[in-house]
């Protein structure tokens, strides 16, 4: 498997979540800090947008206009000059908060919804996945899933995997050229792992954050795992690929368990490491 070391790039954050890279910088949302900041390659941040209601995924509308979630009043907003403009109101077509995104080169936005309130201790119900289209239309496009969590798109636009974190696996979808899904199938069963945010790479691929895993797992299409990296007792929640050559590996982490989300602890940081295969550009 992997004997790679993480290196911490950055840390003083509450939780972290949404790594996205984009124009030589990583994005990323703190949810329990309500900021969107953006990293450098030596660590310096930048504070991007002020978001109330708690941010999570990010992606770009094909003019380079930063999307973000919003996640407890259930919308997509817009960043524009440090503030936030609405961009769709979803509340309408989930159950629970919405949380992670991915954004094709169209700017059709897919947003995963939990189902059911998980920090209020509510019943688990399965999710769904909420298509969002460049002008703020939006659709329902694919139910029950399993927590449906980080979500990529295949750069040919073809494919779309999401994570089902309580389900244990990836799950694949076709996407059709008015941006429907279908064709569900497994792309990989997961065993024991808790797939949360994952990076797609050039030979197809995915590196997942392992939440109750404490590790970062690469499979591949079918199920074989080719790498895990482990932490020393930290939270694996998110990762992306990134970097000049895009063989760095960003990996959002956390000092803490489920039960101390949104306590304002600052327990997350960001941690990179080197890997053999680029990314894809997706999420």
């Amino acid at each position: 498997m992997s004997t790679r070391k993480l290196e911490v790039l950055a840390d003083g954050f509450t939780f972290l979540e949404g790594p996205r890279w984009r124009n030589g910088q990583l994005w990323v949302s703190d949810v329990n800090g309500k900021k969107v900041y953006t990293i450098a390659s030596d660590g310096s941040c930048q504070l991007m947008a002020e978001v109330p209601e708690r941010p999570s995924g990010i992606g770009f509308l094909q003019d380079g206009t930063p999307l973000v979630v919003s996640m407890h009043d259930r919308c997509l907003k817009r960043i524009e000059g440090g503030q936030l403009t609405l961009h769709a109101d979803i509340s309408h077509l989930v159950e629970g908060e919405i949380n992670d995104m991915v954004v094709d080169s169209k700017g059709n936005a897919y947003v995963g919804s939990m189902g059911y309130d998980l920090f209020r201790g509510e019943e688990f119900k399965p999710g769904a996945l909420v298509l969002v289209k460049p002008d703020g239309s939006a659709r329902e496009v694919a139910n029950e899933l399993h927590f449906p969590n980080g979500p990529v798109v295949t750069p040919d636009g073809h494919t779309l995997v999401v994570a089902e974190s309580w389900g244990k696996r990836l799950t694949a979808f076709d996407i059709a050229d008015d941006g429907t899904l279908s064709g569900r199938r497994v792309f990989a069963d997961l065993g024991d792992y808790t797939p949360d945010g994952i990076t797609l790479d050039a030979e197809g691929g995915i590196w997942l954050a392992a939440f109750a895993n404490d590790c970062y797992v690469r499979v591949l299409d079918g199920g074989e795992v080719t790498d895990i990296i482990r932490l020393n007792d930290r939270r694996a929640v998110a990762c992306t690929l990134g970097g000049e050559d895009m063989k760095t590996l960003h990996c959002l982490t956390f000092d803490g368990k489920m039960s101390d989300i949104g306590k304002g602890k600052q327990g997350a940081q960001i941690e990179i490491t080197r890997v053999d295969i680029p990314g894809a550009g997706s999420p």
